[in-house]
């Protein structure tokens, strides 16, 4: 779903997009019967976390992730993700763009996901599955305004960030023509911050997290682009 960094064969394309959801479908199905190593993660889109990033016992405890009530709006347009011709340069900056958000920055969860899909494949194919995955991270929009109210802000830190040797796996298997020349997949393994203002107190919160983001690069663009992202804490190895 939504993912990405890895070496293709010589003469693999996107070209036949059905071709491309077979593999995915056989992905998916190889998750469920751990075979491929876990590729399977590939096509996995909605996860435990897919109401955002907030865990019951965050949102009912504010003190654990929050913020100023009634404090000032902060405004502000989002940038957008710079184009990059490395992967792994790519691979970061997306991890890290998916995770830096601010709710008294009067943006709401869909202004930061239309500034991931914005670097996302210009074929469109993916798109769908994308936006799925990237909704799986974010706060849903009820969760969004209640974190508000506490000026919650989030960013992450990250550890490391490396090709699994999943990935390799999964290339040797494809079929010729299942995959664009340029596509790789990186899993990104660190730590989310949050920080906020809880009974006039200044709170914080870390915990760890893990996930692959599905991308591809030259030769097939000029550019990188994000194709997928893995369930979080759910990454290839």
């Amino acid at each position: 779903m939504p993912v990405g960094a890895g070496r293709a064969p010589d003469g693999m394309t996107f070209h036949d997009s059905h071709a491309r959801h077979r593999l995915f479908a056989v992905i998916i199905a190889g998750l469920a019967v751990l075979v491929l190593v876990g590729i399977g993660v590939y096509g996995l889109v909605i996860g435990p976390d897919s109401d955002s990033g907030t865990s019951d016992g965050e949102r009912a405890r504010p003190g654990s992730v929050t913020s100023e009530p009634g404090g000032p709006a902060r405004s502000g347009a989002i940038p957008p993700i710079r184009p990059s011709e490395d992967p792994a340069t790519f691979a970061r900056v997306v991890a890290t763009r998916l995770f830096d958000w601010d709710t008294a920055s009067g943006n709401l969860p869909l202004d930061y996901t239309t500034v991931i899909l914005d670097v996302g494949d210009p074929s469109g194919t993916e798109q769908p599955g994308l936006a799925s995955d990237v909704a799986s991270y974010l706060p849903t929009r009820e969760a969004w305004i209640e974190l508000r109210e506490y000026a919650t802000r989030q960013q992450l830190t990250i550890d490391q960030s490396y090709v699994p040797e999943a990935w390799d796996t999964a290339v040797e298997q494809a079929e010729p023509g299942q995959l664009a020349e340029g596509t790789i997949a990186y899993t990104i393994e660190g730590t989310r911050h949050r920080s906020g203002v809880w009974n006039d107190e200044n709170v914080t919160s870390e915990h760890a997290v893990e996930f692959t983001v599905f991308i591809v690069c030259e030769p097939t663009y000029d550019s990188c682009r994000l194709l997928r992202l893995s369930e979080l804490d759910n990454p290839l190895r």
